[in-house]
Order: C-alpha cells, then structure tokens, then sequence
C-alpha cells in the first residue's frame, strides 16, 4: 500500500501542471454541486429561514405526500413527459439523419453553408427565441396566420391553443439544436474507417446500405451516449423556455414540473414543497439513467458506466 501511494505521489510530482487544471474544475463541482446536497434535507422538514436548517421542525414524507394529494399533480407529470418523450422520439433522430446528409454530400460548399444555418439558431437565446414564435404565429400580423389567410381560412391564436403547445415547443427545439447536436455524430463519422466503405463499395452496397450497415454501425456507441444523456432527463424540462411560452389559456398543457416547483417554491415561499419535488424528480431521472444504461450494456455492450 505504501509502495502504491509512493508511485502516486511521484506521477503527481511529475505532471502537476496537468492536475493544477483540475482544480478549477473540482471547486466548482465542491462549491455548486457537493455542497448544495446539505440542503436537501429541507426536502424532509417544515422549514422555515428563521430556524434554518438543523432546528425547522422534521416532517417525514410529509412533502412528497402533498405533492401527490394535489389537484393537478397527474397533468404536470402528464405534462412533463409529453413534452419529453414528443422531443426525444422526434427530435432525438433528427440530429443523426442530419450528420449522415452531411458527411455523405459531396459539395463541399454546400456542406459547409447547411451546418452554418442549423447549428446558428443553438446561440438564440430561448428569450428571444420565443419572442420568434410571437411574432410569426401571431392571430393578427404573423406570416402563419397571413398565408392561413391567404388559403381561405380563420386566423389560429396558435399560443392560446393547449394542442399546439407541445408540437410548438418540440418543433422549435428540433430547430434550435439539431444542428449543434449534430456536431457529434459528424464528429463520430469522420473516425469511420474508410476501407469498410470501399469493402462495402466493392460488395456492390449503395449509399443507404453503406449508411445502414457501416456508419451507423460505427457510430453506435455515441448515439447510445446520447440517448442515455436524454433519457436522464426524461423527467426534466428546462424552466425558461416553458415559461415563457405559458400563459393562462394553456396552462393545462404547458404547466411541467419545473414551472409547478417555480410557483409553488420561490412565489408561494413553500422551500420545503418545492424541494421534495426536485429531489423526486431528480430520483425518477437517476433510475430512469441506471435502468436503461443497464439495458444499453445488455443489449449493445456501450453504455455510460
């Protein structure tokens, strides 16, 4: 054992400058991640900023049981997955698809300018992106609603429609990332080894067949990663963008669990309620990870751990 701490402590001598670049890193995740935890125990008391944490009087289960005796708790998880399982069984193949287009044309020109418009609309902020959606589907001066017009039919107040909701939000998010998430798969295509395409090419395989039994092949393993990542979040919506496009006509669809625990933790003052749900949902995520990561391992033998 002392002989192991020894070789340790010699290799760290000898690249320091290596780990001194990981002290940044670990403080932060010290400061922002590891810390944080000690406050989750306010999850499990009535707590009140005046006791603090260690003399706010203990309440069990009491939170989460709240939770789930609520009016609407059923339609913010309804809610909550319909908006992630519609962005990951349609936006999740979109990025693929798109990377596969791409590093099959030959075009150089025209590649370069396709990756420039997709991935330019991931640097809009969700601020100005739902002011986007305002304007363009606007009931009185949005150009849907004028070629709408145009066809013969009424106007749609499209943000005051709860259907429209989710296939707005899914669609404006495929616009917004796809183009930067596909930088990954052109990343994980360009490490194909060629000979398999020439291999592929002399066994008298097309281009969809070379794409179905050599690239995606290759790239499985990234695209398992990926879907691993969005899997973790299956129970997570990001506040920001959701709550902007919300508004009182669609709030049966729109309210997700993230804007429930906004409401009910930072407007109401209810630290204690609002804690258990995101420690529960944050639970339900890391099962979620740990149960198709053992999936993936079985069936593909890649996975996050």
């Amino acid at each position: 054992m002392t002989v192991k701490i020894d070789d340790l402590t010699k290799q760290v001598r000898k690249t320091y400058e290596l780990y001194l670049f990981l002290v940044p890193a670990v403080v932060f995740y010290i400061l922002f991640k590891y810390m944080p935890i000690y406050g989750l125990q306010i999850a499990f008391r009535d707590f009140s900023p005046v006791f603090g944490f260690w003399k706010s009087p203990w309440v069990g289960l009491d939170n989460f049981r709240r939770f789930f005796n609520a009016a609407d708790w059923r339609n913010v998880i309804k809610n909550t997955l319909a908006v992630n399982l519609f962005s990951l069984l349609i936006g999740f193949p979109v990025p693929i698809i798109l990377a596969l287009m791409l590093h099959h044309t030959g075009n150089t020109a025209f590649k370069k300018t396709v990756q420039m418009v997709t991935y330019a609309p991931y640097f809009i902020s969700n601020v100005v992106l739902v002011g986007m959606i305002y304007v363009l589907f606007s009931p009185s001066s949005g150009i849907v609603n004028t070629l709408l017009t145009k066809l013969g039919h009424d106007p749609v107040f499209f943000m005051g429609r709860r259907e429209f909701f989710v296939p707005m939000y899914v669609g404006s998010g495929i616009w917004q990332g796809a183009g930067w998430s596909a930088v990954v798969y052109m990343a994980a295509l360009s490490g194909v080894n060629p000979e398999l395409h020439e291999s592929a090419l002399i066994d008298g395989a097309n281009k969809l067949q070379r794409v179905c039994h050599v690239d995606i092949p290759s790239i499985l393993p990234a695209i398992i990663t990926m879907f691993l990542l969005r899997v973790g979040h299956l129970f997570s919506v990001g506040f920001d963008k959701v709550f902007l496009m919300q508004n009182p006509i669609n709030l049966t669809a729109s309210e997700v669990i993230s804007t429930f625990t906004y409401k009910r933790g930072i407007l109401d003052g209810d630290f204690s309620f609002s804690t258990a749900v995101g420690f529960m949902e944050s639970s339900i995520n890391f099962a979620l990870l740990a149960f198709f990561n053992k999936i993936a391992k079985l069936l593909t033998g890649s996975g996050l751990w």
